[in-house]
């Protein structure tokens, strides 16, 4: 998702799957609203994520699973998607006033809705500022269209590419896949066939990258033959198939002297705290081990030296 260009209706819809409870809310806080409210009521109650993680629970929860879509309990829904699921045994409070205290654990989960939907629009509102600042910034220097792409391959330069993972940080964006996919023996293709088939083979890549890739994805080219892919909001398998097809688009190429191939190493960024930056070594040690697997497969010796005897 290219996330200066998102119309910010558009956003406010969407990003609202990359947030949990404690981007909302002040857990502290909360949890001492739901003690005091169960020691007024003699209520217990239990507050989880969308997906029945628990959060918060005072009372007699211990054993208690929740099944969020059998039994939902109260939603708690920001943005019309459901951030929290509320919870509440009411079989101690005395009969003249449980009626009163479900209204009241009714109000409760309006309340969680309200501050939710307050916070998360002040957040991204925010977020969205800072972007359209950064934006007319960069349009003020930039001098001719193309300045923000690699010249030899058109993806994303390095220092440009840099700048899509601050915002997607400050975005809070997660999950997050991080790719490093480097060029296998390129420094035997530049040895023995010199700079033009080399920077051949590394645009022949490029344009691979680009062809398997769906609009949201984000292409840098970070040093001469490794290139960092980011899938936002990927689904499970999804940068595992993007590599596939990469791979397999390289086995298809026909040429005379190039043979390219690729290692890829595949990461996430799970956690909104967490900094694409700080995932980058991660990447890039899983490309080793990938690339150990690639280079010693039967066969890839012969194809890469194809070229030597044409």
């Amino acid at each position: 998702m290219d996330y200066k260009a998102v119309p910010f209706e558009q956003r406010i819809k969407e990003n609202i799957r990359s947030y949990e409870m404690n981007n909302l809310y002040a857990l502290d806080t909360l949890t001492e609203y739901c003690k005091s409210l169960c020691a007024v009521t003699d209520a217990t109650v239990l507050l989880t994520e969308r997906h029945g993680e628990k959060i918060i629970s005072v009372g007699g929860f211990a054993g208690f699973r929740p099944d969020v879509v059998g039994d939902p309990g109260r939603k708690v829904r920001v943005y019309g998607r459901t951030i929290a699921h509320l919870y509440a045994d009411t079989q101690k409070v005395s009969p003249e006033k449980r009626e009163a205290v479900e209204k009241m654990l009714d109000g409760f989960a309006n309340m969680l809705s309200r501050w939710g939907e307050e916070t998360y629009l002040h957040t991204e509102t925010a977020v969205y500022a800072d972007e359209l600042e950064q934006k007319l910034n960069v349009q003020h220097v930039q001098t001719a269209k193309g300045e923000n792409e690699d010249v030899l391959t058109g993806v994303y330069h390095k220092l440009y590419f840099e700048e899509r993972m601050k915002v997607i940080d400050r975005a809070e964006v997660a999950p997050v896949a991080v790719i490093n996919v480097n060029i296998n023996d390129w420094k035997f293709v530049n040895d023995h066939f010199g700079d033009e088939e080399s920077d051949r083979l590394i645009k022949t890549v490029a344009g691979i990258l680009k062809q398997e890739k769906k609009p949201d994805y984000i292409i840098g080219r970070v040093d001469g033959d490794v290139f960092i892919v980011l899938i936002p909001m990927a689904d499970d398998g999804e940068a595992e198939s993007y590599c596939d097809r990469v791979k397999q688009a390289c086995l298809a190429f026909e040429d005379k002297i190039l043979a390219p191939s690729v290692a890829c190493g595949i990461v996430y960024k799970t956690n909104v705290e967490e900094k694409l930056e700080d995932k980058l070594d991660d990447a890039e040690y899983e490309m080793f081990n990938n690339k150990f697997e690639v280079k010693n497969a039967p066969g890839y010796r012969e194809r890469l030296e194809h070229g030597l005897h044409s």
